[in-house]
């Protein structure tokens, strides 16, 4: 096992406030998995780098702000749905570092301005909200239109892509990669398998190039919460050659292994079934975790749902990333369904 990566981190603003915690959900593990000879669960809490600029991604704007800035860019443009996480945090961020942002949302222009919307509103970025028959196979023009408009004005725009994830924003979860081994390590462990939810594919590739440049031997699994395991299994494999051209760091892309389970995305991207809105409520009953429905929520059914299938059964430690995005909660309030007393 190595101790660091084998190229040193570019540059990076410190936004997020790390290490988050890794924490054991042993009553989760006591009622699904020990049952079924499963493995002790972890939660790395990446919900907890920030407050309003929580989530996954802000370790990837760490290193993303840090070549704007370099770039001597003064505009931000980035996309993702309505509710997107990623969209709040550059928000955010931009925000903090005096970027305008602007914001590309894939939604309907009604949208209640609710959850991480509302957070747009606040932040000052401005918002633009296509319906998805005009988002969806236009984003590039999209993209090139705006840019464009802002050059004219005389401002330098920097263009980041859904969800950060391309081989720069990779270098944030290379990072986690490498803080999460010294918690484990610390625990005393090393983990035989590393849950998370994709929805973007950066977040899995940074950890799956992470495991094999550190040469552990975790497991790493995608849980899906749109599109189908092709479709991710190419993406991550995407992401991790634009960091191998941005590096020309020599990594083995052939013998990377790339696991996702595309089987408990439901309805869609946004959109949940009663089963993980069940699931949310017990996390929160068993363990005082808030997860959401567009990705923690999802990738924890699933991940549930594996355990008890006896999916990992016989391992030891299983640690789920989580990824944030608990804003996303009340826009989906109508969904829960509580008992009285």
């Amino acid at each position: 096992m190595s101790e660091s990566l084998p190229i040193p981190l570019p540059s990076r603003l410190r936004l997020a406030h790390l290490p988050t915690p890794l924490q054991p959900l042993d009553r989760i593990s006591e009622r699904h998995s020990f049952p079924y000879g499963g493995p002790r669960i972890w939660v790395k809490r990446d919900d907890l780098t920030e407050s309003g600029m929580s989530g996954n991604k802000l370790r990837k704007l760490e290193f993303v702000a840090a070549e704007a800035l370099g770039q001597e860019c003064d505009t931000l443009i980035t996309c993702g749905g309505v509710q997107s996480n990623h969209c709040r945090t550059t928000a955010l961020v931009g925000a903090r570092l005096g970027f305008k942002v602007h914001l590309l949302l894939r939604g309907e222009r009604d949208a209640a301005i609710d959850g991480n919307l509302l957070l747009d509103h606040l932040a000052g970025a401005d918002v633009t909200i296509y319906p998805p028959s005009e988002y969806t196979g236009n984003l590039g023009r999209i993209f090139t239109h705006w840019r464009e408009r802002y050059t004219a004005l005389g401002r330098r725009a920097f263009c980041i892509p859904t969800g950060a994830s391309d081989g720069l924003g990779i270098w944030g979860y290379l990072a986690a990669s490498m803080e999460l081994m010294q918690d484990c390590r610390a625990q005393g462990f090393v983990p035989d398998h590393i849950v998370c939810a994709t929805g973007s594919g950066g977040t899995q590739a940074g950890l799956t190039l992470g495991c094999q440049l550190l040469e552990v031997e975790s497991r790493v699994t995608g849980y899906a919460v749109c599109d189908n395991a092709a479709y991710f299994q190419n993406k991550v494999r995407e992401d991790i050659r634009h960091w191998v051209d941005l590096t020309e760091c020599s990594v083995d892309l052939a013998s990377l292994t790339i696991n996702v389970n595309a089987n408990y995305m439901g309805p869609g991207y946004g959109e949940a079934g009663p089963e993980v809105y069940q699931t949310i409520n017990k996390v929160a009953n068993l363990e005082g975790l808030l997860l959401d429905p567009v990705y923690t929520g999802k990738a924890f059914h699933g991940l549930l749902q594996e355990l008890g299938k006896g999916r990992y059964s016989g391992c030891s430690n299983l640690v789920f990333v989580h990824s944030g995005g608990q804003f996303a909660l009340f826009p989906h309030r109508d969904n829960f369904s509580f008992s009285g007393v």
